[in-house]
């Protein structure tokens, strides 16, 4: 018996490059973004199977599947919905918020052994919600053990101020995350993730690497920048005449790292899809006069240099790799779950060729 692994909701890979650098094999990942196909197929040497969850049936998931497999289903259903950033009104109008239950529906169709799911730590408020109770409710119901737990990314070695919620659910007993592997005395900083890397200006690329690519600041925001100090923030920092109007109001008064720089000496602010620009968090570089790079936002997602977003600089779609970056999985966070269903196995007597 061996395990295999598909990855729903797959992206570009990062939570399926860190389960196979765990020492899994990740056999296939669904997405329904086909721009996502080179990276995840280059990176993760698996298929990419382009095809809506909605419409996904559990019979061509098991049909990936050999008869002695030990049947592993991981997957991160895109998070926005549930976000504190979107977590207003009726959400259960967002069709995002139906692929939980769709993976639900493909967990009961497939029956996997053991399935592992990541999310964002809103889901855990119930009362908004219900969604998650629901999906663990289903698990139980069809005899799996299920643990879930928030976790806080420094903690397992990722220079990023990250809190996700993790659940892990198997059929063969109890099972859990591994222990955290650092503490506050040795968190991995914004100095360790990108600090060895070319200076380059706003709008500029390395000439040394093409994903390391800065967005253009306007005058103004060059001026906003230049007056934020790292850990700073506009209200206390800038002159009056850069304020913009919506820091006049008492929400906007609420939003002080916006156009904030980040401190080297410290993990990063999490990576969203628009962490390559100043005005949508604390995305400034530490010392250089913009937002950070792209291959900056990678590399604080823990992505190693080496991993292959596009396959040419022809083909770079500034945006888009953004949006891929800020909704992947950190890759290491992939490496520790693919570590801690490893040990589970081994404690119950599974996985042996």
């Amino acid at each position: 018996m061996k395990p295999k692994i598909i990855d729903l909701f797959c992206g570009i890979g990062g939570l399926s490059y860190g389960l196979h650098k765990s020492g899994l094999q990740v056999i296939a990942g669904v997405d329904t973004d086909s721009s996502c196909q080179y990276s995840f197929e280059a990176n993760c040497k698996s298929k990419f199977i382009c095809e809506d969850i909605i419409e996904l049936k559990g019979k061509k998931i098991n049909s990936l599947y050999t008869k002695n497999d030990i049947k592993i289903l991981v997957g991160c259903a895109p998070c926005q919905p549930f976000s504190s950033y979107t977590f207003k009104g009726d959400k259960q109008k967002d069709r995002r918020w139906e692929l939980l239950f769709e993976f639900s529906r493909i967990i009961n169709e497939v029956k996997p052994d053991i399935v592992s799911m990541e999310n964002v730590p809103q889901l855990l408020n119930f009362k908004k919600a219900p969604v998650l109770q629901n999906f663990v409710n289903n698990l139980e119901k069809n005899g799996y053990f299920v643990w879930h737990q928030i976790i806080y990314a420094p903690d397992y070695g990722i220079p990023q101020k990250r809190k996700r919620l993790i659940l892990l659910a198997s059929k063969f007993g109890n099972i859990s995350l591994l222990p955290a592997t650092h503490t506050s005395k040795n968190y991995l900083t914004v100095r360790d993730a990108i600090g060895q890397l070319d200076k380059i200006k706003s709008g500029e690329s390395s000439s040394n690497d093409f994903i390391h690519k800065a967005s253009k600041l306007s005058d103004k925001n060059l001026q906003r920048v230049r007056q934020s100090i790292p850990g700073g923030s506009w209200k206390r920092d800038w002159d009056n005449n850069l304020k913009l109007d919506c820091h006049k109001n008492s929400k906007g008064q609420t939003y002080v790292s916006i156009y904030g720089r980040m401190k080297w000496s410290e993990p990063s602010p999490t990576m969203t899809t628009l962490c390559i620009g100043i005005g949508n968090g604390r995305f400034g570089h530490p010392e250089q006069d913009r937002a950070i790079s792209l291959r900056e936002a990678a590399l604080l997602q823990t992505f190693p240099i080496d991993y292959k977003f596009v396959d040419s600089p022809q083909n770079l779609k500034v945006g888009q790799l953004a949006r891929h970056i800020g909704n992947a999985v950190p890759p290491k966070l992939g490496e520790i779950i693919g570590k801690s269903i490893i040990k589970h196995l081994k404690e119950h007597n599974y996985g042996k060729k």
